[in-house]
Formats: structure tokens, C-alpha cells, sequence
């Protein structure tokens, strides 16, 4: 069974329907911008009761699909203002797949600024008045709810930045450990369930059902034959080992590590901060700390971490490469325990540590705070956390916070902050800051496993490309890093999707996802206002030479207008 269930935060009505024959074969990311695109109106403000937050399991959720168990959460970006989807791991997906639901989609204003737990198990759904955890930080929110409702549930939660309405809030989702660290942090998500007045829901997959299948011993089979294949591949073993900390010195060396505010692309206390130290120092830690951790069931690749402090207690999990990146290098900053806590802080408050970082830096930029000034920064997350003048500044993102302080070099495109790949050196991913319907987004279609990253040709052809499958990808609920695999057997995927729904599927069957889900983007965009105008690396970019190999950003506009020409 696959249902669409329905909330109303304002009426208080909750149904559940059959998906229909529209969204029978769509899951993840297909299924939340197709459900957006058919019911929010493109020029709606995006805390308004016309916009919808959709959440959306991914197809192979719930089955033995190899690390296939992520989840989608879509609505209007209030970052943006367009179509937005952002893309997380953890347990919720399968919880909720596993129930029998494809999506959630909630709607409506609360009438009296309600705050709601959406609590779903076998029975139904039902919405709980939750006064009580008003303000509350993700991490006593999820153990107050792990206690209250059993320590199996998965909770998706919204911090006290969501409920605050700030275009920098994510939203998180619970690991196999109930830990909430899985986040979907991009486009200020966190920002529509505020706006919604839901602060969590509770996933209860106790007794659930199986996942019906169309054919279940050829979805088996395919699935066993892609487990073999990752099991002792390089680039598993490497993640395995690394985590994402694992590509930093490689941008480094490229000179793409944004450092002092996009100022260089070269970080001289990248050995402090690389994958090495990371695992050296959880390792020679010890306790809790776990350099190779998964964080869903299913998961074979184990890029996550649990990173320690001194004495062995986990501070945080995980510290991934962006954080990195913008909280440490952007920053000037290179020192994992100072990341690792200012990271602690944006999973408590529900924040993007891209947003947040870039934000930082664009206020070092300003003098606010000198560059490599650790204590400043954590201080200054602080005054994010207390709502001061200067901590809503700071978590209304990047934009903004140039805006406020007359900085004229703010790495964003359509609003929302740049990841840890200087488009000047990383010219792929700045072909996909530029073009894609979400923003700058590395997710959206990152291009370092390529060659040549600083000539300019033939970069908007592999940025095409690599949007339209990784749209596949968040589609399928397939986990990016085992893309090795997935990429070099994509008639079995195709094979997997008719074995699970029935539905006959050609040997190209990803990337023609990958391009169906992006026009259906696109289309929003358009709607909503979006040109080729929007579709623009900042103008700095295009002159101020980017140090160590004097680079801006050249691929030309004729070639990035010609990225969605299919």
C-alpha cells in the first residue's frame, strides 16, 4: 500500500489517500517537486499557509536496497524563493516506507500559533499539542521524545532557529542511534515547518507491514549483486575510512578550499583539518568516538563519524567536509575541537553550517570579528542561539547578512550561500551553483571526481549531467557515495524499479528521471519569476583572481544558458 498522507495544520483534518497513478513510480525528490509543482503556487511567500512541506521517502526505501534509504523534504525555499529540496539520511525514510506512506505533505497555518507533534504509527496519524517543547534544542527534544515514545521511534524534528522562522533552519532527522544528526539542511526548510507549527514527528514502524513487491526475488537478486559489487570497493573503502573529510586535501590541493571568505583557495592549516587528522583524532581519543560509523540501516559505505572530546565523549557526529570547510577554512579557523563544538551548536538549534559559516565569513569580511578568531565565532553562534540583533542577522544567512553589513563579496547564487568548492577552481560546480533550480548547491550535481577543474570547456556539459542524475539519485533514496557502483549498473537499477512497482522501465531509466524531475523544477522556477539572469556566479567571481592560480570563474553565459537544453 502507498499513501499520501495529508495534514492540516489549521483545520486539523488528516487523511490518507492512495498515491494514484501520477506518483506510483516516484519517490524522494521526483515526488516532493511534482507534488509542489501540482499544489503550491509559485509566487506564494514561502512561510505562508499556500506553501506546503512535503516530505517524501525514497523509492527503495524500506527494502534491501544498498544504502537506498534517504528521505526528501521539498517546499518553496524562503532562502530562494524557489523550488527547494534537501536531502538527508537516518532512519525516518525507512520508518515511513515501512508504514506504507510515499509522503507527507502538510499544509495550512496553525490558527493560533499551535505547536504540533505529528505522531504516525500503524494505526494513523494524529497531531499533539507540544507546548511543552517550545524553544527545545534538537538533542533534549529527541530525548525527551525518545523517552516519551520509545527508544525505536524516528523523529524529524525542527530546532528552535525553525520555530524562530529563520531562513537558515533545517530540518533533522534521527540516526540508528537516535541521535539527531541526519540533516536536511539546505533552503531554510526548518524555516515552513516553523511556519506550520510542527516541531517534530514521531515515526513508530512497530508491526509494520512489509514492502509489497512487484517481483521480490528479482529486486533481491539485483540488490545482492550491487552489495557485492560495493563490498571492498576503493572508493567505499576510502569513504569508509575518510568520511567526506577525506576530499579536503584534494581541494586544497586544487586550489578550490574557500579560505577567509572565498578570499583564496588555499588553506595553510589544511593539515589540521584534513580527513588524516580527523581520524587520527578520533581514533587516538578512543571512547565513544567511531571513525567509520552508518548512519541508517542498510548502510554499507559508513562515511559518517562520531568525533570526541578529550575525555572520549561524543561531541558531535558527524563532522563532514562542508563543516569543515565553512566553519574551519572559510573562517580561518583550524582547529577540529572549535568546529566540532560551533558544529554541536547548528545541530542543536537546527541550522545550515553552510548558510551559517558562509554568513560568519561574510561578517569577518565586514570586521565584526577577525578571521581565525575561534572564541569569536563560537561566541557569536551564541548570540544566533540567544535571538540578539546581530544573532538573527547571522541566521537569516549569507545574503542578508552582506546586506546588512555593505559586503560586496558574498559567495551566493539565488540566495542561498556557496558549499566548499570555489567555483573559480571547481568550474563544474560552478556551472551547478549557477544553473540548478536549488541554488548553489554542491548536492544538486557535484563535478570533483572530474579532471581539469580550471579550464572552462565542457563544464556545462558535465554539470547537465551530473544534475540529472544526482535528481535520480535523491529520487531513488540511493546514498551518493555509492554512486561507483550505481553508475556502472544502471539497467539493474531500472530492472530494481520495474521489480518493485510493476511499472517497465528503459536501460537509461536514471538519467531520464534525473531530467523529467529538474524540467518539473525548472517549470516552478519559471513561474515563480526565475531567468537567465538568476543563473549567474556573483560578479566578483568573474574578476578577482582566485590565489593559488590567479582563476575566476570563465565559462561563459552562452554555455551555462545551455545546461538544461535536452
Amino acid at each position: 500500500m502507498s499513501l499520501i498522507l495529508r495534514v492540516n495544520v489549521g483545520t486539523g483534518v488528516i487523511t490518507a489517500a492512495p498515491a494514484g497513478k501520477e506518483y506510483a513510480a516516484l519517490g524522494g525528490r521526483g515526488l516532493t517537486s511534482k507534488i509542489i509543482a501540482n499544489e503550491v503556487p509559485p509566487t506564494c511567500h514561502p512561510l505562508s499557509a499556500h506553501n506546503k512541506l512535503v516530505i517524501a521517502a525514497g523509492l527503495f526505501a524500506g527494502t534491501m536496497a544498498p544504502s537506498g534509504g534517504r528521505i526528501s523534504i521539498g517546499a518553496k525555499s524562503p532562502l530562494t524563493g524557489g523550488i527547494k529540496e534537501a536531502n538527508g539520511g537516518g532512519e525516518t525514510a525507512r520508518k515511513l516506507a515501512r508504514l506504507g506512506y510515499k509522503a507527507i505533505i502538510i499544509e495550512g497555518k496553525p490558527q493560533n500559533q499551535e505547536l504540533y507533534i505529528l505522531k504516525i504509527d500503524r494505526n494513523g496519524a494524529s497531531l499533539i499539542l507540544a507546548e511543552e517543547y517550545k524553544g527545545m534544542g534538537n538533542y533534549q527534544l529527541a530525548n525527551s521524545l525518545l523517552e516519551k515514545f520509545g527508544s525505536k521511534v524516528g523523529i524529524i524534528s525542527n530546532g528552535p532557529l525553525g520555530e524562530r522562522l529563520a531562513s537558515s533552519a533545517g530540518i533533522t532527522n534521527t540516526d540508528r542511534e537516535g541521535v539527531p544528526s541526519r540533516f536536511c539542511g539546505r533552503g531554510g526548510l526548518g524555516a515552513v515547518m516553523g511556519s506550520k507549527g510542527v516541531k517534530a514527528i514521531v515515526i513508530d514502524d512497530s508491526n509494520a507491514s512489509e514492502i509489497n513487491f512487484h517481483d521480490q526475488q528479482e529486486f533481491k537478486s539485483i540488490c545482492q549483486m550491487l552489495y557485492q559489487k560495493m563490498t571492498g570497493h576503493p572508493t567505499m573503502e576510502t569513504f569508509a575510512k575518510f568520511g567526506t573529510a577525506g576530499v579536503l586535501n584534494y581541494v586544497n590541493e586544487v586550489g578550490g578550499l574557500p579560505t577567509n571568505n572565498f578570499r583564496t583557495g588555499r588553506f595553510d592549516q589544511a593539515l589540521e583539518i584534513n580527513g588524516d587528522k580527523l581520524r587520527e583524532t578520533i581514533l587516538a581519543r578512543g571512547g565513544e568516538g567511531d571513525p567509520s560509523h552508518a548512519c541508517m540501516t542498510g548502510c554499507i559505505i559508513k562515511c559518517s563519524n562520531i568525533y570526541p572530546d578529550q575525555n572520549g565523549k561524543a561531541l558531535v557526529s558527524p563532522l563532514e567536509y562542508e563543516t569543515l570547510g565553512m566553519m574551519g577554512s572559510n573562517l580561518g579557523i583550524g582547529d577540529l575541537d572549535t568546529i566540532a563544538r560551533m558544529n554541536y551548536v547548528c545541530n542543536d538549534l537546527g541550522v545550515d553550517t553552510i548558510e551559517i559559516g558562509v554568513a560568519i565569513g561574510v561578517a569577518m569580511e565586514a570586521g565584526v570579528i577577525p578571521f581565525g578568531d575561534g572564541p569569536a565565532a563560537e561566541k557569536m553562534l551564541e548570540e544566533v542561539r540567544q535571538g540578539t540583533v546581530l544573532g538573527r542577522v547571522i541566521a537569516e544567512g549569507a545574503l542578508i547578512t552582506g546586506r546588512v553589513f555593505g559586503v560586496e563579496r558574498v559567495p551566493v547564487v539565488k540566495g542561498q550561500a556557496m558549499p566548499a568548492y570555489d567555483p573559480r577552481a571547481v568550474k563544474g560546480n560552478g556551472v551547478t551553483y549557477a544553473t540548478s533550480p536549488m541554488g548553489a548547491d554542491h548536492t544538486a550535481g557535484n563535478t570533483i571526481r572530474g579532471k581539469d577543474h580550471h579550464t572552462p570547456e565542457g563544464k556545462a556539459a558535465i554539470s547537465s549531467r551530473a544534475q540529472a542524475m544526482m535528481a535520480a539519485f535523491d529520487s531513488l533514496g540511493f546514498c551518493v557515495f555509492a554512486g561507483a557502483v550505481v553508475n556502472e549498473n544502471q539497467d539493474a537499477v531500472a530492472r530494481m524499479v520495474t521489480a518493485l512497482t510493476g511499472q517497465q522501465q528503459p536501460e537509461d531509466y536514471m538519467y531520464q528521471l534525473g531530467v523529467s524531475v529538474l524540467k518539473t523544477e525548472l517549470e516552478f522556477n519559471r513561474r515563480a519569476g526565475f531567468t537567465k539572469v538568476h543563473d549567474r556566479i556573483p560578479g566578483y567571481m568573474l574578476e578577482e583572481k582566485l590565489t593559488p592560480h590567479d582563476l575566476v570563474f570563465d565559462v561563459t553565459d552562452e554555455d551555462l544558458d545551455t545546461v538544461h537544453n535536452r
